[in-house]
């Protein structure tokens, strides 16, 4: 991997971990990992692709390997470089997938909490009538 090519990277990387306002942290985001996954596999995180799960194991499995440490016996420096590569892409991804599913996670919990506190929005039907026949204030009768 070139120098350009690891800085953007790292530069990538670091733009996904700061790219929360502060809102997200990086300890929550890797909290969330497991979560993630689990959702995945149970069908209730749909927004990530199969391609994408795919894509992060195939990472893992590229760093953990014992045939990636073939090149580091003849060219160390390249058999290094290239295992960087590849864990600065999977961090990239799983920070960024984590965040997109911690906010999901907010916004379903958010959701959750205003179908509890207004279940039947205060009896109002969709046309602005508390029952059939009944004006509510500040409606026209439909004619």
């Amino acid at each position: 991997m070139r120098k350009e090519n690891r800085a953007a990277a790292g530069a990538a990387a670091w733009q996904v971990i700061q790219n929360t306002d502060g809102r997200i942290s990086v300890g929550q985001r890797v909290g969330a990992v497991p979560r993630m996954l689990g959702a995945k596999m149970r069908g209730r995180y749909p927004e990530m692709s199969a391609a994408k799960l795919f894509g992060m194991f195939a990472l893992v499995l590229y760093i953990v390997s014992p045939i990636d440490f073939i090149p580091e016996l003849f060219v160390p420096l390249l058999g290094l470089t290239d295992d960087v590569g590849a864990a600065v892409w999977l961090t990239t991804m799983v920070l960024g997938e984590s965040e997109r599913f911690i906010e999901k996670e907010r916004r379903d919990r958010a959701q959750q909490a205003f179908d509890q506190a207004d279940p039947g929005r205060s009896g109002a039907g969709p046309q602005g009538h508390d029952a059939p026949g009944r004006q509510t204030p500040g409606t026209r009768a439909q004619g």
